[in-house]
């Protein structure tokens, strides 16, 4: 799996992202339907459009520290996700992990939980303490696949753009041992 940040500026004027991947990413969105369902992103989920998501993922980059990733395997889009390095409240230490969807074809293949690592190992190596998400709590599946990734409930609360209630999850990014566990290894 190939991970690649979508630059910025491919979103602001809203026309710039090229027509090629505005449609990956149109197909990956639309192949969730039980998650927009749940979230009420789109009106029709049996008509997800372009422009649709090309707002959807221009709001996200909205914010100054946002950054949208895309994952590719073999060539192909298979996920994609949101990060914010700082969360619009300053109280918070954290960055969030504002969005993680992996294309409905390609779930169970492992590569949430590559992209989740991504993520994680990205904020780890800038030195960031823990990474917060939210999930909606009317989505037990996306909780049970947190969960076991390590990730903790720290609260609840509605999301700030919709007022959804979620459940508010966080992970310490420890850096991880770089001898394994047993008896020391004698050169």
């Amino acid at each position: 799996m190939i991970v690649e940040t979508l630059a910025p500026r491919a979103l602001e004027d809203g026309t710039a992202l090229p027509g090629p991947l505005l449609t990956e990413l149109t197909a990956l969105y639309a192949s969730n339907h039980a998650f927009h369902q749940l979230s009420g992103d789109f009106p029709d989920l049996d008509d997800v459009r372009p422009e649709q998501v090309a707002a959807a993922l221009a709001e996200e980059l909205a914010q100054p520290s946002a950054e949208v990733l895309l994952a590719r395997s073999e060539g192909r889009l298979v996920a994609v996700a949101v990060t914010l390095a700082l969360h619009p409240d300053p109280a918070d230490p954290d960055p969030w992990l504002g969005l993680l969807m992996v294309h409905a074809d390609e779930r169970r293949a492992g590569f949430g939980r590559r992209l989740a690592g991504h993520v994680e190992d990205g904020f780890r190596t800038a030195g960031r303490a823990g990474l917060r998400l939210a999930v909606l709590e009317n989505n037990p599946a996306a909780l049970a696949f947190w969960t076991a990734l390590g990730y903790e409930e720290t609260a609840r609360r509605p999301d700030l753009a919709h007022g959804r209630p979620c459940v508010v999850l966080r992970k310490a990014l420890q850096e991880p041992s770089r001898n394994p566990p047993g008896p020391p290894v004698v050169p």
